[in-house]
């Protein structure tokens, strides 16, 4: 296939558009409150009982579990076997099922369906993204890599806000639709979601190139975990890159962990009403984009390290704010100052990585793929102490206290790289 094709890259764009509805529609914006709204405030679970808001940062912990074990299998299959297409099909379509099944989610006794559902839905997205990911060097070449990527980013922005603004109508006027029933704007958006993934992944599989099976693939479940450890034999002795990692994996694990429980928090703290918490997200997404914007700026005036370590202070703010957080509109201002560090952090932790990885001749996506294993175990270590102390407390409060070390370690152990080798002039 020709490299930098338009037509084909637009095409492969189009698989973000369509899988990120889930993640801010299902998974930041909507499903939190509803699972919240739907189940009991105290679940029994093995004879004892927790909060539904624990028991929701558990099962992201859960789904982020199976994910990280999953993931250097998938990319030894997706490196190896030459059936991409395939699988990055049936992990759409378990999401996108994961996502319809949702909508049999209305009551304490579903409880569980809606927990499986939503599992399963998680695996299916960040499944799929391990194959989604591999088709860039065969669709662009290596100077391009940023700017494809950026697409795929810029797309899913636009397309998740479009499906959210739709849902949010519905959920604030549902007489609009001839709806009665309190729970089915919700899950209407939940069947949406599977269906606007479904639909728009269509493109994307249209205009990939088609699977080329290898004849003998070997022992593709290994290959994955052994490219994982040669990346570790190769950094090992790198203390800039070793750090930085670390530093990462704190900090990150703070940053997914607000935005799978943001909503939850001023569900149940602020008392804020489903459609006041869905207009703060979508205004939140918007912020995100001059954010992002604004730290590339900083970053090429100061330096990477710079950069982020302004972030990481606004983080720590963020926590701190969100403790003392009494009134809707602190709680506004904080959801703002997240909108703008949100975007941000993510992109330039990305190229960050791949500045400290300059020079070498090793193939930089296996080197990715370590990164992307990590950031699924800080997910997964975020979630669950947040669900702890929740468990421990009975107050999110001091789960939101909690996250502020993790940004404080971050930044701590992040002071410790070189500047150096993250100076704005590095290309």
């Amino acid at each position: 296939m020709q490299l930098n094709d338009k037509r084909t890259i637009n095409g492969w764009a189009y698989f973000d558009w369509a899988n990120s509805a889930y993640y801010l529609v299902i998974s930041t914006a909507i499903f939190p409150i509803y699972f919240s709204s739907v189940t009991d405030d105290r679940i029994s679970i093995a004879g004892g009982t927790i909060s539904n808001t624990a028991l929701y940062s558990f099962s992201v912990s859960a789904a982020y579990i199976l994910i990280a074990i999953l993931s250097p299998l998938l990319s030894g299959i997706a490196d190896y076997s030459g059936r991409r297409m395939s699988f990055l099909k049936s992990f759409t379509l378990l999401g996108a099922f994961g996502c319809i099944a949702l909508f049999f989610f209305q009551s304490p006794e579903s409880m569980w369906i809606g927990t499986t559902a939503f599992i399963l839905g998680t695996i299916g997205a960040a499944g799929g993204l391990v194959f989604y990911d591999s088709y860039l060097p065969l669709i662009a070449s290596e100077d391009q890599y940023d700017k494809v990527s950026a697409r795929g980013y810029a797309y899913g922005y636009v397309g998740s806000v479009i499906l959210l603004v739709v849902c949010l109508v519905m959920i604030q006027k549902p007489e609009w639709f001839g709806i009665s029933n309190p729970t089915l704007p919700s899950r209407i958006s939940f069947v949406l979601v599977g269906l606007w993934w479904l639909g728009f992944s269509q493109i994307t599989f249209k205009r990939l190139p088609a699977d080329v099976p290898l004849i003998e693939p070997g022992k593709l479940l290994a290959k994955g975990w052994n490219e994982l450890l040669q990346v570790w034999q190769n950094i090992k002795h790198d203390a800039d890159i070793k750090r930085f990692l670390a530093a990462y994996f704190f900090y990150i694990a703070g940053v997914h962990t607000v935005i799978y429980l943001a909503s939850l928090f001023a569900d149940h703290e602020l008392g804020f009403k489903d459609s006041e918490l869905i207009i703060t997200i979508l205004l939140l997404q918007l912020v995100a984009i001059p954010g992002a914007l604004f730290f590339a700026r900083v970053s090429k005036w100061k330096g990477n390290k710079f950069s982020l370590m302004i972030q990481l202070v606004i983080w720590m703010l963020i926590c701190l704010g969100a403790y003392a957080t009494t009134e809707k509109w602190q709680f506004f201002t904080i959801a703002g100052l997240v909108g703008m560090v949100l975007g941000g952090i993510q992109s330039l932790s990305r190229s960050t990585y791949a500045k400290l990885l300059e020079g070498r001749k090793e193939d930089p996506t296996t080197f990715f793929s370590f990164l992307d294993v990590l950031s699924k175990l800080a997910i997964v270590s975020g979630t669950f102490i947040f669900g702890l102390v929740n468990s421990l407390t009975g107050s999110m409060r001091y789960s939101v206290l909690v996250l502020t070390l993790f940004f404080l370690v971050g930044a701590i152990l992040l002071s410790g790289v070189s500047p150096m080798k993250l100076s704005s002039q590095t290309k």
